[in-house]
């Protein structure tokens, strides 16, 4: 994959995990953060943008130490404190479930560039998947670590990666198949 025209994607990893199956997908995101943070540390050493778009939480500031604030808890806390932007990451918000609904997502991508996203985040099944049809619908190459994702359920998850991978095109693999090219 060219290094001048990828971005890697994280969507919603800034959780207050306060819901319905809440507790479930904690633990499971809990798992993926490493991954993520080896594909971030990759990711700066290609220098590829980094971008967050996160649920807004109500603030509707993007302002991410309030929206850290605001979804930390016992059952976020250590996730937040592991995977949170760095200074020279991108923070957007968005309203909805795409990254790209109601977003400056499109236009950011198109000023650096950018043709290929990898797409990581929460939750697969919701979140992930309409972003990457979104950005099929605009014409990325989408690639999903399969290990950077977590659902509620696995089951949904599953059927998330094979949609992505069937209908959108996107290609499946794990963050070692991208470190480690």
């Amino acid at each position: 994959m060219s290094k001048a025209n990828t971005a890697l994607l994280i969507v919603d990893m800034i959780n207050n995990f306060e819901f319905d199956m809440g507790e479930s997908l904690a633990k499971k995101t809990e798992k993926i953060v490493p991954h993520i943070l080896s594909l971030k540390e990759h990711a700066r050493q290609n220098d590829w943008p980094i971008i967050y778009i996160n649920d807004h939480y109500g603030l509707w500031q993007a302002d991410i130490k309030n929206i850290q604030q605001e979804c930390t808890n016992e059952r976020s806390k250590n996730i937040i404190r592991q995977i949170a932007p760095k200074d020279a990451d991108y923070f957007l918000i968005k309203p909805k479930h795409s990254a790209f609904y109601e977003t400056a997502l499109h236009t950011l991508l198109t000023e650096l560039q950018v043709k290929h996203i990898i797409l990581t985040g929460i939750a697969g099944n919701i979140c992930v998947l309409f972003t990457a049809n979104d950005a099929y619908m605009r014409e990325y190459s989408i690639t999903i670590p399969k290990d950077c994702i977590a659902s509620n359920r696995d089951a949904d998850n599953e059927f998330a990666l094979t949609m992505m991978e069937n209908v959108l095109l996107a290609e499946i693999t794990t963050e070692k198949q991208i470190t480690e090219k």
